[in-house]
């Protein structure tokens, strides 16, 4: 079952072992993680399944949707500077 993680989708996928095996082993020769291995090879096989123009607005919607995240980030960093700034100022007063 597919479940929300902010603004990502979270799967939970089981390999069987020596199949899994072989993916760890590729991911160490590769110098990556498992996890960003078996994401990247989704994404390619996405690829081959969906139309080329299908995938392009998928991967546009995805980089806005980051995007605006890390816009929503350094905003309310901003706000939380300013609130301490804003108390440190009234604390003397």
């Amino acid at each position: 079952m597919a479940l929300q993680h902010g603004n990502k989708i979270y799967l939970q996928l089981l390999l069987d072992p020596a199949r899994g095996v072989i993916l760890q082993q590729i991911a160490k020769d590769k110098g990556i993680k498992t996890t960003a291995l078996a994401r990247q090879a989704i994404y390619d096989w996405l690829e081959l399944m969906t139309e080329e123009h299908v995938m392009k607005a998928a991967e546009a919607l995805d980089e806005a949707r980051w995007q605006q995240s890390v816009q929503n980030r350094i905003e309310g960093r901003k706000r939380k500077r300013q609130q301490r700034l804003l108390a440190q100022i009234a604390s003397q007063l």
